[in-house]
């Protein structure tokens, strides 16, 4: 097999499942914030015991998301060397400002939610749980950062073969940089509401902790609709970027061949890619040109504009963008009924619900990785757009079979630690909030 492709499914392989615990855990930190506000303010104990059942959530997601983001940074110095040598003076800059600026202090901090409660004031404990939300946020914004710059470089010059950085500011907010982000954070407060609701569903479900459960609940699902109704908004600001700044990734994210005035919005369609056409396409007449450029007869630039060797796959950029937007609908509708059931006074009896939310729990997890896909997939075949290919950018002395031999060690490695993982969170949803009194 191909060595860059090898290197390619290895990288995609350890970007996506480190990807799944810092969406969780953003969301978490949200949450978590809220409820030692709420305690703050009105020292009732039963939000002191939730978040401190939160707590100890968050510490174990943390610590299998420190775990795999070592291994994925490691990555580029292994499989994609070329990439390093070419660009690692750029992209280095904001990884080594994340572990430095946002990673420690957020280490730091969440060590003491962990040990901590009895040890100091509700004020600084208040204070350190604000400092893990923020540090968990700059932490993803120069991950954002680096990731965006690959997808929209600016603020550099290329020198004797290597990208030098010439403004750092222009680099660090590039064209992509706000939007790419704030969409993500948004994405992950759906992933952490949902994944509270459902846990706080399953409470009720089983008449189980239902002084903190039924407080979990409320609050995460209001979190979840008001999340839903936002990403939508930043989705929208996210798609006109990518129309400017990446027309061929806007059309393959809709299949859109030809050139066309009023460009219909994509529902529904099977690309095919050989032919050049999109089979049973289902689309809304003028609604993508009047989101992009507010004009329903503005033109939208076709696949066919750009050379064949240069744009991305289609299928698999528009499957993967598409559920991705199946899924955020699927989020809001569901949040607004556990709205309108809380209002009607339904939410805490309408077990057909709270069944939903306990198997909603994984869907925001998938809907992140697939929007990732297709970001990623959508900027083929380039690793940095326009700059540099992606076949031009693994590593020339790593030969195949040692590839594939760590992918299958990978693989194997990851699905113990899953394994692990879901034992001892299953273990903490067990125990409950009522055992957490103490704290640790």
């Amino acid at each position: 097999m191909d060595a860059n492709f090898l290197a390619r499914i290895q990288f995609g392989l350890n970007a996506g499942f480190h990807f799944i615990f810092p969406s969780i855990s953003l969301g978490l930190t949200l949450v978590l914030l809220i409820y030692e506000s709420i305690y703050l303010k009105s020292g009732k104990e039963k939000y002191r015991i939730i978040s401190s059942f939160l707590v100890k959530i968050l510490g174990l997601v943390f610590a299998v998301g420190v775990a795999t983001g070592i291994i994925l940074e490691f990555s580029f110095g292994t499989n994609w060397s070329r990439y390093s040598r070419m660009v690692g003076d750029i992209f280095g800059a904001p990884l080594a400002a994340e572990g430095i600026l946002a990673f420690f202090l957020e280490s730091f901090f969440i060590g003491v939610l962990l040990f901590g409660r009895e040890k100091v004031s509700k004020r600084v404990y208040w204070l350190s749980a604000l400092l893990v939300f923020f540090a968990s946020h700059l932490s993803g914004l120069w991950i954002i950062i680096a990731n965006s710059w690959m997808q929209t470089p600016a603020g550099y010059v290329i020198s004797g073969g290597r990208a030098m950085l010439t403004d750092f500011f222009q680099a660090a907010l590039n064209p992509s940089t706000v939007q790419r982000y704030v969409h993500t954070i948004i994405a992950s407060w759906i992933t952490g509401s949902l994944f509270v609701a459902g846990i706080a569903g399953w409470y009720v479900i089983r008449q189980k902790y239902e002084e903190y459960s039924r407080p979990m609940l409320v609050l995460s699902i209001f979190i979840l609709f008001a999340a839903s109704m936002l990403q939508f908004g930043t989705g929208h600001a996210h798609s006109v970027q990518v129309a400017r700044t990446q027309p061929e990734k806007l059309a393959a994210f809709e299949s859109l061949w030809e050139t066309r005035e009023g460009a219909p919005l994509s529902v529904f369609g099977i690309p095919d890619e050989k032919n050049r056409t999109t089979h049973f396409e289902i689309g809304i007449p003028n609604l993508l040109s009047y989101l992009v450029y507010m004009d329903s007869n503005a033109k939208v630039t076709g696949l066919n504009e750009f050379p064949k060797e240069e744009t991305p796959p289609v299928f698999v950029t528009f499957a993967t963008y598409h559920v991705m937007i199946g899924l955020g609908s699927y989020f809001l509708l569901v949040s607004a009924l556990g709205v309108i059931l809380f209002a009607l006074k339904k939410l805490f009896s309408a077990r057909w619900y709270l069944y939903l939310l306990v198997f909603s729990i994984p869907l925001p997890v998938i809907a992140n990785e697939m929007g990732w896909i297709s970001a990623e997939i959508g900027r083929q075949p380039w690793a940095v757009y326009r700059v540099l290919k992606t076949s031009d950018a693994s590593s020339v002395v790593v030969p195949a079979w040692q590839i594939l031999f760590s992918l299958i060690g990978f693989t194997l490695i990851y699905i113990l630690l899953f394994a692990v993982f879901m034992k001892l969170l299953l273990k903490i949803i067990e125990k409950g909030p009522e055992n957490i009194r103490t704290g640790y």
